[in-house]
């Protein structure tokens, strides 16, 4: 029974010696793994984060493009101001249309 005993102790013992050095092999296994996967994540990462920067470029300038749209568009709808020459001119056109009106008439009658 002492053999026994002392049998089961030894084989005890030795499993328990093969565990940590079997455990080691798993975590450098999962270590590897782990960084490949971290690996795949940064480059996933990296690329995510450039699409990010590229939606984000697209939306400032399409934003730019809007508003320089709009203020065309507020440009055109605004009356055009008219330099003083052209207020001149006017004015005496609209005199000599009214003298020509007006002899028009008295010829007229």
């Amino acid at each position: 029974m002492r053999i026994l005993a002392t049998t089961a102790v030894v084989l005890v013992s030795l499993a328990l010696s093969w565990l940590p050095s079997a455990s080691r092999a798993d975590d450098s296994k999962l270590k590897d793994a782990t960084g490949q996967v971290e690996s795949g994540a940064k480059t996933i990462g990296s690329g995510i984060e450039d699409t990010a920067k590229g939606i984000g470029k697209t939306v400032v300038e399409g934003a730019k493009t809007a508003g320089e749209k709009l203020k065309e568009a507020g440009k055109a709808a605004e009356p055009q101001a008219k330099t003083a020459w052209e207020q001149v001119r006017d004015g005496a056109v609209s005199f000599g249309h009214g003298v020509r009106n007006f002899f028009t008439r008295l010829a007229g009658k």
